[in-house]
């Protein structure tokens, strides 16, 4: 059984930085894959990001592409999305996820982090 906890949510103005953390819990393969969603109110959760747990094979959204970078840290048991030049419409809860192949559904999730850039 996997488990997310997301952290690092917070409120920042536009063009900001911000990294979010997401550590895992449970035993983990390298085969796994750990994304990052994000929800706004009214509307679908949406994809982000996503990477091997043992690092390689990154995704992006397009309008995140050259802005966000996803990446993990076996050690810690962490994947981080790190935020750079963060606009208003970057604001939604964000949320970790894990699936145990490229094929799978994502089956674990965290509880989410608040992110609000203000303009």
């Amino acid at each position: 059984q996997v488990q997310l906890v997301e952290s690092g949510g917070r409120l920042v103005q536009a063009g900001g930085s911000l990294r979010l953390s997401c550590a895992a819990s449970g035993r983990m393969f390298s085969h796994y894959y750990m994304g990052w969603f994000r929800q706004v109110p009214g509307k679908e959760r949406e994809f982000v990001a996503d990477i091997m747990w043992s690092g390689g094979s990154e995704s992006y959204l397009g309008s995140v592409k050259g802005r966000f970078t996803i990446s993990v840290d076996n050690a810690k048991k962490t994947v981080y999305l790190q935020m750079n030049s963060l606009k208003p419409e970057d604001t939604a809860v964000y949320y970790c996820a894990c699936k145990i192949d490229a094929v799978g559904v994502y089956a674990y999730w965290g509880q989410g982090t608040q992110v609000t850039v203000s303009s």
